[in-house]
């Protein structure tokens, strides 16, 4: 890290995104300022703590090959690694591994704080500073002026997010964490077009409530894979257990009373969640031949009882 007061490049968000391309600068020997507004959550994983699978594994081998620090992460992190479609063709299996959620979120912390060229800041980014039509740098929450020539931004699902839960919403970037109101009212007057992707997220789980003498148990891959090029298995902490289990069709009644207290099917949401990912709701009133859909039990890491039930994010 380098104390600096002007900077080549200011990356404005310090999650998945911000982290990858605050590396990318610096490590080009670009004076490099990463600002977020809680440092305790550089690398935090909002939603499900797992990375890769279908459809988003080639992603993170094509960052790995670029010399990103996800896939080198999750290998010191995660605590369950699958080669999906390991029975098919090379060209579609795919690695997953199921993360702690802390193990991550220090991996990533480590790996930016060891970088050369790259300067942590913790502050809430409110303004961009434009002159003669050019980026000149940020203005924090505070009022703080932090020059740059170039200004990323990687603000995820921070700016101008919205929380619903049931039919009350909350303004939030995340559950536990304020939105980036005025930044987004401060692009929409530049103008830019300004939206929000929506997405949705279970309920956890407490693994003291759960029987699982009653779910089938899923082992990890031996040998173990690894994410990264450059990982070892010899990385990995202690491997665990994922369960699974399905819904039947009391769970569905269950659904269908209650879709006049869904945010989507009352109207108060107004968009289409991602294709690959449909919501339990979605699940039962568009599948109405299936007469269970799979819920995949993951834990949330080694040191706690939070389960993640895969499969019935609610919208």
């Amino acid at each position: 890290m380098q104390n600096q007061t002007k900077y080549e490049v200011i990356v404005v968000g310090g999650g998945h995104a911000g982290t990858e391309a605050a590396l990318a600068s610096a490590r080009q020997g670009v004076k490099t300022l990463l600002v977020t507004h809680n440092i305790e959550t550089l690398g935090q994983m909002s939603c499900n703590p797992a990375i890769g699978g279908i459809g988003k594994s080639h992603l993170v081998k094509e960052i790995d090959a670029l010399g990103g620090a996800m896939a080198l992460a999750i290998d010191q992190a995660g605590i369950q690694f699958r080669i999906l479609n390991a029975s098919k063709g090379p060209a579609v299996r795919a690695t997953r591994a199921q993360a702690d959620r802390v193990l991550y979120k220090a991996a990533i912390r480590k790996i930016l704080e060891q970088q050369e060229n790259l300067t942590l800041f913790q502050q809430s980014v409110d303004d961009l500073v434009i002159k003669n039509g050019k980026v000149r740098g940020v203005k924090t929450q505070m009022g703080l002026f932090l020059e740059g020539a170039k200004v990323v931004l990687t603000t995820g699902t921070f700016l101008g997010g919205k929380i619903h839960i049931g039919l009350e919403n909350t303004a939030g970037g995340r559950a536990g964490d304020p939105p980036s109101i005025a930044l987004a009212d401060r692009l929409r007057e530049l103008p830019f077009t300004v939206e929000r992707l929506k997405t949705g997220t279970p309920p956890r789980i407490d693994a003291r409530s759960v029987d699982f003498s009653k779910m089938q148990v899923q082992q990890g891959d031996r040998p173990l894979p690894t994410m990264s090029y450059l990982g070892s298995p010899k990385d990995h902490p202690r491997q665990i257990n994922c369960f699974i289990t399905a819904t039947n069709e009391a769970c569905h009644e269950i659904i269908r009373r209650g879709l006049n207290r869904s945010p989507l099917y009352t109207g108060v949401i107004d968009a289409m969640g991602p294709r690959y990912c449909p919501s339990i709701e979605d699940k039962v009133m568009r599948f109405t031949d299936k007469a269970s859909h799979q819920i995949f039990v993951e834990p949330e890491g080694l040191e706690t009882t939070e389960l993640y039930p895969n499969g019935i994010s609610t919208s």
